[in-house]
């Protein structure tokens, strides 16, 4: 099993027990996309209370990646921390992603 192999295992795993609906290939595509952060333990989780780091996250993600724009912007990150739990200290990034991607129907950048 590839170390890519694990970390979805992982999410999917992590999903399954926040009761968030898991799209295998998805996720998987999704964390592909995210590219080595994945694999450090302090970049791979989103940090919520960081208004810096959440910024970077519109930014970087949202905008550039997603080609998203306008105020719903703060309205995706809002429903990823909601669905993830705003007391749960893992919020990963790849699962954190996959939820704004789901929420804007964004799905077809990873097919």
């Amino acid at each position: 099993m590839s170390k890519l192999d694990e970390k979805v295992a992982a999410y999917s795993k992590e999903m399954t027990k926040l009761g968030i609906p898991v799209d295998e290939t998805l996720l998987r595509a999704v964390t592909k996309g995210c590219g080595p952060s994945i694999y450090n333990r302090d970049s791979e989780t989103v940090s919520a209370s960081d208004k810096a780091e959440l910024e970077r996250v519109k930014k970087n993600f949202m905008q550039k990646k997603l080609g998203l724009s306008g105020d719903d912007l703060d309205a995706g990150i809002a429903h990823a921390i909601e669905k993830i739990g705003k007391s749960n200290r893992n919020k990963y990034r790849a699962i954190f992603y996959y939820l704004i991607v789901k929420k804007f129907g964004k799905e077809s950048i990873y097919s």
